[in-house]
């Protein structure tokens, strides 16, 4: 009889999505996503090494400002209200010098061929790097097969070039001491499968102002230098050069202004920085290409925003937490927050999957069934640390409605933080990232414009306008409509919990401790909902919350169900 019921209930609530309010933003979002607009941009932007105030950053703000000012928007002067579309361009003195690569070189003396070169692999040079003179240097490779500090400081390394199997930052102050000249290190995760993707380099960083330069190894480089040292002496020619100047940080924010709630906002956020296609030039492109789109929708009065659209680029996290917390008020009426990083990886050539990474719900304390972590591994999160709010199942759902019309894969995983989505998260503020894991040439000089899907920039784009459309303009009818969304993915849920916990205490496991988990997830659920009572831009209506209250006693009695038969 429970089962009958249960699918009365999904049937019910499938039934209600097809009729979504969401429909209507899907078939102008679907029409008019433009991906080859995404691509290019993708395309300049992944051309630089970007770090910010560099000219491969600031190049890519002011292309995406050149992609605002054709699509509609006015430049801010004053306030956000001078213009229904408006962006700024915010200017910010750095503390500390810009720094960006030019090119580097490493040949073994007597050998045909170069070591490794910056043309193939620009990540060889760690950032805040500094430049050889530009003869270039000439020295003797010692390569050390274990560090021990102890034995290391008694080694004669004086106008040496250290060479070792570790990140070379492990060893600058070491080298530094002992009168070395450099570092050569090598340092990829297993998920890269170096062995494979042999010319692979991840881009990594080094103290600044140092007087020993380091550089990267690809796994390919690596064996063939460490061959020649265990043969005899080995003496490289080294060349560097780098760019090291004082500059400013950019930061490009632009608007759509609600009519009713102009102070209440969906913000979206990608950062610039970094030097990959997929991380973040596609996180770029994509939002570029959406805040273009959104503003020819509403100048042609196809969409009507009742709250506010922000689009924001720069700095990862920095940028975002600085836009949370240097105005109060503007905080205050932030009430969506969405990263978009690394949304554009062709997963044929990249083997990543799409995923929302949720906001910390139950499965992040408790990851069992089909719940998995990335190999970013684990949040560091405990049940005091719980987000209960609907935008978790919301933006699944809308994106698992996307994957369906496309056939799109999409996937989520636990919270495990790291992106432009934590600053939301830690600000009280629910947030949400858009992303792609696991990439075997994640933040590798291989993530390069080849690995780029267009398509999935479009399904991405798609997906997170139709959802932030949706909550902007929401109603009551919206509101109640993704109750019921929300108490069939509770119901779901719960569901798969207690078959997981009648296996667990059938093992052995604690009767009492898995009853703790189907209760955490069902008040997860009952307080999660409690929240959609504040969508509809006039708040809280008698439909909606009898609405709420009707769902939370649903679950509450499924819940009972399931723990008298757990006992």
């Amino acid at each position: 009889m429970k089962t009958k019921i249960l699918f009365a209930l999904l049937f019910a609530g499938l039934a209600s999505y097809a009729q979504s309010p969401s429909d209507q933003y899907f078939n102008l979002t679907r029409a008019g996503f433009k991906e080859k607009n995404a691509f290019e941009t993708t395309a300049f932007v992944e051309k630089y090494f970007r770090v910010p105030g560099n000219t491969g950053f600031n190049a890519s703000i002011h292309y995406v400002e050149n992609i605002l000012k054709k699509a509609g928007f006015v430049e801010q002067k004053q306030n956000e209200s001078e213009s229904p579309l408006t962006y700024r361009i915010e200017k910010r003195a750095m503390k500390n010098n810009t720094w960006e690569p030019v090119d580097a070189n490493i040949n073994i003396i007597g050998a045909s061929t170069p070591l490794i070169t910056f043309k193939t692999n620009r990540n060889m040079i760690p950032i805040n790097c500094g430049s050889t003179p530009a003869s270039g240097v000439m020295a003797e490779v010692v390569y050390i097969e274990k560090i021990v500090p102890s034995e290391l400081e008694k080694m004669d390394l004086k106008g040496k070039i250290l060479f070792s199997e570790n990140n070379p930052s492990r060893l600058l102050s070491i080298a530094t001491k002992a009168g070395a000249i450099g570092v050569l290190g090598y340092s990829m995760p297993k998920y890269t499968q170096p062995e494979k993707h042999q010319t692979s380099i991840q881009f990594g960083s080094m103290k600044a102002n140092s007087e020993v330069w380091t550089l990267l190894l690809s796994y390919a480089a690596k064996e063939r230098l460490k061959a020649n040292c265990l043969e005899g002496v080995t003496k490289l020619k080294v060349n560097i050069e780098t760019k090291i100047y004082p500059s400013e940080e950019l930061t490009i924010v632009a608007n759509i202004r609600g009519s009713l709630k102009p102070d209440e906002r969906f913000v979206f956020s990608a950062h610039v920085q970094e030097p990959g296609a997929n991380d973040n030039a596609s996180g770029v492109g994509t939002l570029a290409e959406m805040a273009r789109l959104t503003a020819e929708l509403y100048k042609s009065k196809k969409i009507t925003p009742q709250r506010t659209l922000t689009f924001l680029w720069g700095d990862e996290i920095v940028s975002t937490r600085r836009y949370i917390t240097e105005d109060t008020l503007r905080s205050k009426g932030i009430l969506w927050g969405m990263s978009l990083d690394m949304v554009g990886e062709d997963t044929q050539k990249t083997g990543g999957s799409f995923l929302i990474e949720k906001m910390p719900d139950p499965s992040a304390i408790w990851t069992r069934g089909t719940d998995k972590h990335t190999e970013w591994g684990a949040g560091d999160v405990t049940e005091k640390d719980l987000f209960p709010h609907y935008f978790n199942d919301f933006i699944f759902d809308i994106c698992k409605t996307q994957g369906k019309f496309a056939n799109w894969t999409v996937n989520y995983n636990p919270f495990e933080g790291g992106s432009d989505h934590t600053p939301f998260l830690q600000h009280k503020i629910p947030g949400l990232l858009m992303w792609h894991f696991t990439d075997v040439f994640y933040h590798t000089d291989n993530d390069r414009i080849d690995k780029v899907s267009p398509i999935e920039m479009k399904n991405v784009g798609i997906s997170g306008l139709t959802a932030a459309y949706t909550l902007i303009s929401a109603d009551e009818n919206t509101a109640t409509a993704i109750v019921t969304q929300v108490k069939n993915d509770a119901l779901t849920r719960l569901k798969t919990e207690f078959e997981l916990s009648k296996k667990a205490i059938s093992d052995g496991k604690s009767a009492s401790d898995e009853k703790h988990i189907v209760e955490v997830w069902s008040k997860w659920y009952v307080d999660a909902l409690a929240t959609i009572a504040t969508m509809p831009v006039n708040k809280e209506t008698t439909k909606v919350g009898s609405a709420i209250k009707f769902a939370t006693l649903e679950i509450e009695k499924q819940t009972k169900l399931y723990l008298d038969e757990l006992k």
